[in-house]
């Protein structure tokens, strides 16, 4: 059963898709490369910062969802 984080990090992958910018991030940031599976998410957040003056209060659905996303991942690389 999925938690309520992974239901929110699938909800805004599908609704937000790739932020304007992650083509660019991608060939050129080794920091969010490294990411992975989270890179989206995490560029996601970044936009929604920049679209809300950095109001890190309206931003909070993706910094669950990239927590989330980090949590999985820090999950499954333990077994």
């Amino acid at each position: 059963m999925a938690s309520p984080a992974d239901s929110t990090a699938a909800l805004l992958r599908s609704a937000v898709g790739p932020p304007l910018h992650a083509t660019d991030a991608d060939e050129d940031d080794e920091s969010v490369k490294q990411l992975k599976e989270c890179a989206v998410l995490y560029l996601s957040l970044q936009e929604c910062l920049a679209e809300t003056n950095r109001d890190w209060k309206s931003c909070q659905p993706y910094v669950q969802a990239l927590k989330a996303c980090h949590g999985k991942r820090d999950h499954s690389e333990l077994k």
